[in-house]
């Protein structure tokens, strides 16, 4: 398929090119576990291939499940082409995902120090603080990148827009500290739709797909997007722990492709009218919504096409306040997760943070919401009610 295609229209097809040639319309599920060999030596070629980081050879077996697998591979082709990567690896869930960076960039280069610019996902943070993998970490803010790198740095971890309060970091002004060393962006937030990580000299770009690349709530996964060569890393990693992505989860998250780029920018829409209106709620001491205050940064209409769905308000009462609206409200579901079609609310430093170191942790008076396509007008007003 060209490269000359729009998002939109790549969202529907990439990853379906061999679909004509199968005689299918709709992405058929492989659920087979094992698979037959047509000898011993091939078996055995193509085993070796697969559990070393390679791809399967057209003719050549997939041997068993845990190595590869047609459902997750047509989805990785997918994402891969919306991120401008050339290839990507699929993971049982995000942490999975993160994991096998962590692991690939570090254990076997003999870099155990690793870079994180905080805010972080709590579990990512709490991952790296609990140096449960043998890694190292220093935490740093945007601009203090290059001060942290050691010579034993393996990895850089970044966030943007960051979890919680939605800062937005330029991948290119950390890439460029970071040298040599790779750079990991968690691209969760943005989607491909509003931003390609690659594109501004990430080395990888994750994601939990549980959020907006399957989009309803009903599916858990992870994806790294970036070259071959450090696809051919990370996919060992996978084999030997795993943690490939269940052929049913891929189907889904593939599906969910399609719609995604429809689905970010109505959700964005929403999230903008009901910042602009929390914002201007004495009951809001703080709305973190990207733009709403200008954009230091630089990074909106550059590095990111639109500010995205996500919206984080500290509210005047702190945590008794974050208590009782996220006990009244109606439409909004009070849960952990995100980028579904429905909207959800939490509180980060008692939920997503509650590991994270408390100099670090979130005020306890912010709440997330994760914006959906209910209309903005009956979400405003089930807000209204809670404030």
């Amino acid at each position: 398929m060209s490269d000359d295609y729009t998002l939109d229209t790549l969202a529907v097809h990439a990853g379906r090119e061999d679909l004509t040639a199968l005689g299918v319309h709709a992405l058929p599920i492989d659920l087979s576990t094992t698979n037959p060999m047509r000898s011993i030596e091939q078996g055995g070629d193509c085993y070796e291939l697969l559990a070393t980081g390679g791809v399967l050879p057209e003719g050549g077996t997939a041997v068993y499940a845990r190595l590869w697998n047609p459902t997750v591979a047509r989805f990785e082709s997918g994402l891969a082409r919306l991120e401008h990567a050339e290839a990507a690896v699929a993971f049982s869930s995000g942490m999975a995902a993160f994991t096998a960076a962590l692991l690939a960039f570090t254990a076997p280069t003999g870099k155990k120090h690793v870079v994180a610019v905080r805010p972080l996902y709590g579990g990512s943070d709490h991952l790296l603080a609990s140096a449960l993998l043998g890694t190292e970490v220093t935490y740093c803010g945007p601009d203090e990148v290059a001060a942290s790198l050691r010579a034993d740095t393996g990895l850089v971890v970044m966030e943007t827009p960051a979890n919680p309060t939605l800062e937005l970091v330029s991948i290119r002004q950390v890439a460029d500290q970071a040298g040599d060393v790779p750079v990991l962006v968690d691209n969760t937030f943005a989607t491909p739709v509003l931003q390609n990580p690659l594109d501004h000299g990430a080395a990888l770009s994750l994601h939990s797909a549980t959020k907006y690349l399957g989009g309803h709530g009903d599916v858990m996964g992870g994806v790294i997007a970036c070259s071959e060569e450090r696809a051919a890393q990370l996919r060992p990693i996978r084999a030997i722990t795993g943690a490939l992505l269940h052929p049913l989860a891929a189907y889904l998250l593939h599906r969910g492709l399609t719609t995604l780029p429809l689905r970010v920018r109505a959700q964005q829409e929403n999230a903008r009218r009901i910042a602009e209106w929390l914002d201007a709620h004495p009951a809001a001491a703080e709305v973190y919504y990207p733009g709403l205050l200008g954009d230091p940064s630089g990074v909106l209409g550059t590095q990111m096409a639109g500010p995205g769905a996500m919206v984080a308000a500290r509210l005047v009462g702190g945590y008794d306040a974050a208590e009782r609206l996220t006990s009244s409200v109606e439409l909004f579901t009070h849960a952990v997760s995100l980028g579904g079609v429905d909207s959800l609310i939490e509180n980060p430093a008692a939920l997503t943070h509650r590991p994270v170191a408390g100099d670090a942790k979130p005020d306890a008076g912010i709440v997330r919401m994760s914006i959906g396509l209910e209309s903005a007008e009956d979400l405003i007003a089930d807000l209204s009610r809670g404030l």
